[in-house]
């Protein structure tokens, strides 16, 4: 008989903490994004064929989606769990794209930045963390929905210094709440007790169905450093490249987590 598969528990988080990582990484966003140069900005970036141009235009409307939510009718429900949030980012992305090209094509990026730091700064402290607003793929409580937001700001930053070259900080708990996010994602993704990946010091999650590790050293391991996580989590690095460059340690027969991989993209 197989041993039965557990679900992950929903992680919490620090309404708090999340809300404050959210102002930090978009401060240090803005703080890049105006230091760029015109030639900077027609750079092309590893998303397709947007310039930094377009990614400075999206990081604003992902940030700007909190206001337009909070100014639309408060649904009855929360309907949405966080963690359904990274399996259903791509189905959006056509959409995301048009919009993303159009704000990029009628705005100053730093002046679209600075706008939206100030209505998000002006409109969130108002609001209680339980408050329901429209997102997707369905509504979500305003803490939850700040999780998500603080995802989109880590993996851009990233996407942001590597068309550039420039070193762009990371808020600490930003980066952790992404780090543990995108795990969670693959524990559901690849529920199981079998292969243990570790992405200190922020996460450690079991995954891939098979023999369960209760006791002593798992025989099978994947440990990694939390930018390279969230590389190989949505895409922006392949396994065997990861491997190939020692950014990526796997023991044991079952470690090849390629298969589910990327959880997010």
């Amino acid at each position: 008989m197989s041993p039965t598969v557990r679900k992950p528990r929903p992680r919490q988080y620090d309404p708090r903490k999340t809300r404050a990582a959210v102002t930090a990484q978009l401060d240090h966003v803005r703080v890049a994004v105006g230091e760029l140069t015109p030639e900077e900005f027609a750079l092309p970036t590893r998303l397709g064929d947007w310039t930094v141009r377009e990614l400075a235009a999206h990081l604003s409307m992902a940030v700007g989606s909190v206001a337009r939510a909070l100014r639309l009718p408060v649904p009855e429900r929360a309907e949405a769990a966080l963690l359904d949030w990274p399996a259903v980012t791509a189905e959006y992305a056509p959409g995301v794209d048009a919009l993303t090209r159009e704000l990029a094509a009628a705005n100053d990026p730093v002046e679209l930045l600075a706008r939206t730091a100030e209505e998000f700064a002006e409109l969130l402290p108002r609001e209680p963390d339980d408050r329901v607003l429209p997102a997707r793929p369905a509504a979500m409580r305003l803490d939850d929905f700040l999780v998500t937001r603080c995802i989109e700001l880590v993996v851009h930053t990233d996407d942001l210094a590597a068309a550039t070259g420039r070193e762009i900080p990371y808020d600490r708990q930003a980066l952790a709440i992404t780090t543990r996010l995108l795990a969670d994602a693959l524990a559901l993704k690849a529920p199981g007790g079998s292969v243990e990946v570790r992405v200190p010091p922020f996460a450690v999650v079991q995954c891939v169905e098979g023999p369960r590790h209760t006791r002593g050293t798992p025989p099978n391991v994947v440990e990694t450093d939390p930018l390279t996580w969230i590389r190989l989590a949505t895409g922006r690095l392949g396994w065997a490249e990861a491997l190939d460059a020692a950014a990526v340690g796997a023991s044991g027969e079952r470690a090849d987590i390629s298969g589910v991989l990327p959880v997010m993209s």
